[in-house]
C-alpha cells in the first residue's frame, strides 16, 4: 500500500497536478489542508482533501477516516487540535477514533513521531515551508506493520537521507 500525504499547498495548482502525475500509483492521497481551493477544484481530483484554517469552501470535511493496508488514517488540518504547541489534543481524538496514523498539517514544519503506537505524520508544505528549503511531501509505503516514510522536495525528488522506518500494530 502507498499513500501520498501532502498539505499546505496555499492556492499552488499545478503542483497538485504533477504530484498526482509523478505518482500514480498511490492507493491513496491525502491533502492535510489549506489549500486554499474550491473542493471541486481539478487539481484536487483523486485527493482525499480537508478544510484548514484558509480554506473557506464549507464542502471541504473538517476531519476524515482513511482506510488502507489495513490501516485507520485520521487526517486533519491540525489547527482545531493546536498542533503548533502540543500533539496532546491531536492525540486524545486520534484514540477516541481508533487511529494508527494521523495526518496533519498547519504549522508547514516536516516531522513524523511514532508516539503510544500511533504515527504522526506532517508533510511540511509544498508553498510555504518552515524550518527547511525543500517544498515537501511524503509517501509512505507498508510491508505489513512496517512502515517506511519516504520524503520528497517538490523540486528535486526524493530526499534519501530523510527516510524513516516505523513498525505499527494494525487496527483491527
Amino acid at each position: 500500500m502507498k499513500v501520498l500525504i501532502v498539505s499546505d499547498s496555499h492556492g499552488l495548482t499545478s503542483e497538485l497536478s504533477q504530484i498526482r502525475e509523478i505518482h500514480p500509483d498511490m492507493d491513496v492521497m491525502i491533502h492535510c489542508g489549506d489549500s486554499e481551493l474550491q473542493a471541486d477544484d481539478e487539481s484536487l481530483k483523486g485527493y482525499a482533501a480537508v478544510r484548514g484554517n484558509c480554506d473557506f469552501d464549507a464542502n471541504f470535511p473538517e476531519d476524515r477516516i482513511e482506510e488502507a493496508g489495513g490501516f485507520r488514517f485520521f487526517v486533519t488540518h491540525g489547527h482545531k487540535y493546536s498542533v503548533k504547541s502540543t500533539l496532546m489534543n491531536l492525540s486524545y481524538r486520534a484514540r477516541e477514533l481508533k487511529a494508527d496514523i494521523v495526518c496533519f498539517g498547519h504549522s508547514h514544519s516536516l516531522g513524523a513521531e511514532l508516539s503510544e503506537g500511533i504515527l504522526f505524520i506532517n508533510p511540511g508544505s509544498i508553498r510555504l515551508p518552515r524550518g527547511r528549503n525543500e517544498r515537501t511531501y511524503v509517501i509512505l509505503e507498508n510491508r505489513g506493520k512496517d512502515v517506511t516514510l519516504d520524503v520528497y522536495d517538490f523540486s528535486n525528488g526524493k530526499i534519501p537521507d530523510l527516510t524513516q522506518k516505523f513498525s505499527l500494530v494494525k487496527s483491527d
